[in-house]
Parts: structure tokens; C-alpha cells; sequence
């Protein structure tokens, strides 16, 4: 009996120092970026115009913007949680064949990017630079793309304003939702400091949303995309399936290839 109480007592223990640690790390779970000195020189092989955006609480955001000739409007991009505008300058360069140029910016504590992380501070940066764009274009010239960690924030900017449309490759639920399914065993939802509820701001778009999501995604389950699409009208909202297609790697696949080319008609 009292090795029973002993070993119960030790994975109470583990239990309360591993639940401790996961909520005093998770943000290093959940934002994995890397820095740039602000001396740093991007180098593309494209035209683009790096921009700065001061916000009210004293951030510096950083961005990109790459143009190409008479475009038909500009696709403004919130980018995956790693890495930096060095890495997602060269992947956005996919949606220039389309003719449109594109403005993606580098969230709080990434690349050249200042500021404390805070949820509400990030929906509020991109709404920002969504505001940005507004100056270069009319609105229905505007489409909000977002990658994983930027479709929240796409799916926030797409619900406060009225774009052309609206899609997202790899979008979750909620970051509940996808916690939970990592961390089954953990009590998640009192621990998360970040909400990121992509289907709360989902029910409030007015434009068209199209999801691509592969069915294989071993980071943000494809689950994630069929909970979404019920958020909305079937007329408002269409899922396009990627077999075999996992997180990172949808731009090799024609299903995808396909659907935004009729998105984006050349």
C-alpha cells in the first residue's frame, strides 16, 4: 500500500510539473520564429518594397510587398508560425504568375518584427496591414490569404472587412481544438493563453472562403477544415480535399495547383 501512495504521489508530481511547464512554454510551442538584425537586406528576385508599420502600443511591424506589372489587385498574406519574411518572400513568389502583387508582414518578435506577443495585438496588427493594402487598392481588388497560424488571423481581418474573397490552406478550428488533440492528456483549455478562434470569426465573413486542406496534415488534422466549412452557408464556402497531402507541402499537389488557378484566373 504505501508503494501505491508513493507512486501515485510521484505522478501527481510529474502531472503538475509537466502541466506547469506547458503553460509557461507554450508560447515557445506556439510562435516559432526566427530573428533578423534590422540592418539585415532582403535579396529576391523580384521587384518589392520593404515597409515598417508603427502600432499604438509602440510595435515596429515589418513587412514585404511584391509587385508586378498592371496588376489586378493584391493578395495580402498571413504566413505559418515559423520562420521569418526571408523564408515567406520566397514562398508568396507562387501567386505573382497570377498577376497580382502580394503584402505579407512578419508578426510580433519575428524577423525585424518588435512588440510583445498578445492575441488581441495580433489580430489588431493584421488589420493593419489589411488597411494598408486599402490604400493601394479598392476592396474588391483585395484577396486575404492565410497559412496555418495566419489563417486565424486572415479569417479576423476577412470578417471585419469586405474582400474579394477569402482562403486558407491548412486552417484549424480553434487553437483549443488542435491543443487538444496534441495534448489529450493535459487539461488544455484552462491552460491556453491564446484562444485563436478561427470558427467564431468564420461565422461572421460575408465573402466567399474557400479551404484547402490536406488529408494526411499531421500538424493541423484535416478534421480542422470540415468543422469549418459548417460554420457557413454550403454557397459561401467551399473545401477543397488534398490527398496524400500533409502541412507543408500542398503547392506540389494539382488538386491544389487546380484550385487556385481558378481562384486566381490568369
Amino acid at each position: 500500500m504505501k508503494l501505491l501512495k508513493k507512486a501515485v504521489l510521484v505522478f501527481i508530481s510529474c502531472y503538475v510539473l509537466i502541466t506547469a511547464l506547458m503553460f509557461g512554454l507554450q508560447e515557445k510551442l506556439i510562435f516559432l520564429p526566427t530573428q533578423l538584425s534590422q540592418e539585415y537586406e532582403y535579396t529576391f528576385d523580384r521587384p518589392f518594397d520593404e515597409l515598417f508599420l508603427d502600432t499604438e502600443d509602440g510595435a515596429r511591424l515589418n513587412a514585404l510587398r511584391f509587385k508586378v506589372e498592371n496588376p489586378k489587385g493584391i493578395i495580402v498574406y498571413y504566413h505559418g508560425n515559423a520562420g521569418d519574411l526571408s523564408r515567406w518572400g520566397t514562398i508568396t513568389g507562387y501567386f505573382e504568375q497570377f498577376d497580382y502583387d502580394v503584402l505579407v508582414m512578419d508578426y510580433r518578435t519575428y524577423g525585424k518584427s518588435t512588440g510583445r506577443l498578445g492575441e488581441e495585438e495580433m489580430y489588431q496588427d493584421a488589420q493593419l496591414f489589411y488597411l494598408k493594402a486599402k490604400e493601394w487598392f479598392s476592396e474588391d481588388q483585395i484577396i486575404v490569404y492565410g497559412r496555418s497560424l495566419g489563417t486565424t488571423f486572415a479569417t479576423h481581418v476577412a470578417s471585419h472587412n469586405n474582400p474579394k474573397e477569402l482562403i486558407l490552406e491548412s486552417p484549424f478550428y480553434s487553437l483549443e481544438a488542435v491543443a487538444k488533440k496534441r495534448y489529450w492528456f493535459l487539461p488544455v483549455g484552462p491552460l491556453l493563453k491564446y484562444s485563436f478562434s478561427t470558427s467564431e470569426k468564420m461565422r461572421k465573413v460575408k465573402c466567399e472562403v474557400t479551404l484547402f486542406h490536406g488529408d494526411r496534415d499531421g500538424v493541423v488534422p484535416f478534421r480542422n477544415s470540415e468543422l469549418l466549412k459548417k460554420t457557413l452557408p454550403e454557397s459561401q464556402i467551399k473545401l477543397v480535399i488534398i490527398p496524400g497531402g500533409s502541412h507543408n507541402d500542398l503547392v506540389n499537389f494539382s488538386e491544389y495547383q487546380k484550385g487556385i488557378r481558378k481562384l486566381l484566373p490568369e
